[in-house]
């Protein structure tokens, strides 16, 4: 619970849910490892994770009744990104 500036009370709920993707690569015995540089996951940094984040976003704005932002909680971008998707039930002032 806490206050805002304009007065009243503003109780809040959370519920998390989490979509995770597992990124593999596969390789043939000859394989000597990672002297491409790891270009699949490049390929993944650079092309694949922003158009599904991309098309995320576009889903969400569908729903006007929604807001989205990214929450940056110190986690490294490569690792996570925390979409938090809100709902206001505030009433209006009351004159």
């Amino acid at each position: 619970m806490f206050k805002p500036k304009g007065g009243g009370i503003l109780f809040k709920e959370e519920k998390t849910f989490n979509l995770r993707f597992s990124l593999e690569a596969n390789f043939s015995e000859d394989y000597e490892g990672d002297e491409d540089g790891l270009a699949w996951f490049q390929e993944w940094e650079t092309q694949m994770k922003p158009e599904i984040i991309k098309q995320v976003f576009q889903s969400l704005r569908q729903n006007i009744f929604w807001k989205a932002h990214i929450r940056n909680r110190g986690n490294s971008p490569e690792n996570e990104i925390e979409i938090v998707i809100q709902k206001e039930f505030l009433n209006p002032k009351k004159i």
